[in-house]
């Protein structure tokens, strides 16, 4: 069963903030998250901030470009992503 990801509008506005690199990592961690479910661990720093909560690394370097996202209970699948922006702003 496919998931939906949800993005809310301040989380748009941080991606558009986004270097053009992490836009494009995000995109792709977005269709893999709609395909095969929020537990991505083939991903970089990826790790499970709390039951339902996850995180990545978009960007390595200085600075480092984060997403969080967590999972909504439900008899629909959906992801919702949270925050997308540096390491150093992140809300963990």
């Amino acid at each position: 069963m496919a998931w939906k990801v949800a993005i809310p509008k301040k989380v748009e506005k941080q991606i558009g903030k986004l270097p053009q690199k992490a836009q494009k990592a995000l995109t792709l961690l977005i269709v893999e998250i709609e395909n095969a479910g929020p537990v991505r661990g083939d991903w970089p720093n990826y790790s499970k901030l709390s039951r339902y909560s996850h995180h990545c690394h978009l960007k390595k370097g200085q600075p480092s470009y984060v997403a969080i996202w967590r999972e909504v209970e439900g008899e629909i699948q959906l992801v919702e992503v949270t925050y997308a922006g540096t390491h150093e702003k992140a809300p963990y």
